[in-house]
């Protein structure tokens, strides 16, 4: 493993669909490690309406390149290329501990050198994203909540838990179901505490949801389409 002071993860949600179209984009502009996922969208119509997130199926991208690289994409796709990213919806970058070293090889060899130092991150980091992993089936509650404590909305993907089975025997956790649902929610960081703390109180791991709930600091977002 190698620490990437160099590398940085971005996150893109789009309208189902246009997944494909923006990592062509993307690859034009030196991120080339990408992962795509489907999720569903949370927010209500009228939400979705209003910051221009398109319809409630959505394309997950996870993408991994050198943090210039991802700096300068941001840049551009909140200025020159605004209206360029095919679909409506969001781009963010948090970022990275680790990264194989494989990868971090792979990066650098198809990073043009001329793009080192380029871009700036807002380390205020105004941004954070939260992640709840819940039972299957109280996603809407979870979001009810969300929502009351100040959170516009969220994207889900489905999963299954892994984990060992001695976590919930030694916590004394006895709704620990295999089928989940993971839904990422996007806040201002100013009341990243207060969703979480909600969440916690009202479908914590004790509780018929049982969520787990994290957050990860987002260093820049944009909206695209």
């Amino acid at each position: 493993m190698r620490t990437p002071e160099r590398m940085a993860l971005l996150m893109s949600i789009v309208e189902r669909g246009s997944g494909s179209k923006l990592i062509k984009l993307y690859n034009k502009h030196q991120v080339f490690t990408h992962l795509r996922c489907e999720g569903a969208g949370t927010a209500t119509s009228e939400i979705m309406d209003i910051l221009g997130l398109g319809g409630s199926e959505k394309d997950i991208i996870i993408s991994i390149a050198a943090r210039p690289a991802v700096l300068v994409l941001l840049e551009k796709l909140d200025d020159e290329l605004r209206g360029a990213a095919p679909g409506k919806g969001i781009a963010f970058a948090v970022s990275l501990t680790a990264v194989s070293s494989l990868i971090a090889a792979f990066i650098d060899r198809k990073t043009r050198a001329e793009d080192e130092g380029s871009g700036s991150m807002d380390n205020q980091q105004r941004s954070s994203m939260i992640l709840v992993t819940v039972n299957q089936g109280f996603t809407d509650a979870v979001m009810d909540t969300a929502r009351k404590a100040g959170a516009r909305g969220g994207t889900i993907i489905k999963g299954r838990w892994a984990g060992d089975e001695s976590f919930a025997e030694t916590n004394g956790i006895t709704t620990l179901q295999a089928e989940k649902e993971m839904i990422f929610i996007v806040v201002p960081t100013e009341i990243r505490n207060k969703v979480m703390d909600a969440v916690t109180r009202q479908h914590g791991l004790r509780t018929e949801a049982g969520a787990m709930v994290t957050a990860i600091a987002v260093e820049q977002l944009v909206h695209l389409g």
